[in-house]
């Protein structure tokens, strides 16, 4: 008897490709945000799109607040259009960057999640700033 895992078959190689390939278009992980940002003009903008007390409590360095709920035109002006924009929340049980981005991408903006949020962040040993 087989197990659930083999159930169903694994993928063919050249869709497992594909598939994976393709998950990095819409995201990112902490370490590379990490790197990126330690070499400091990151070439992306990284938005914490929680609420501000918890942004207040603590949020990736670097990071601008913008909830995902607020993120409209406006709020986007001060970027060109290209601009590639990174969304983080709370961590895999939070789908608030998932919000961020679909509102990110509806508004005709490049953007990814950065997968694993601040849970992520604390798990990898990366620090947390706090609001002055």
């Amino acid at each position: 008897m087989s197990s659930y895992v083999r159930q169903i078959p694994a993928a063919a190689s050249a869709d497992a490709v594909a598939h994976f390939s393709r998950s990095f278009t819409f995201e990112t992980d902490c370490w590379d945000v990490h790197a990126a940002l330690q070499q400091g003009s990151p070439d992306f903008v990284l938005l914490d799109v929680r609420s501000g007390e918890l942004y207040a409590r603590g949020h990736v360095p670097g990071a601008l607040h913008l909830p995902h709920g607020k993120i409209i035109e406006s709020k986007l002006a001060a970027w060109p259009a290209g601009t590639l924009f990174v969304t983080y929340c709370a961590g895999p049980h939070c789908n608030g960057a998932a919000r961020g981005a679909l509102r990110l991408a509806q508004l005709g903006r490049p953007v990814k999640v950065m997968a694993g949020g601040i849970t992520g962040w604390l798990d990898e040993g990366f620090a947390l700033a706090t609001a002055a």
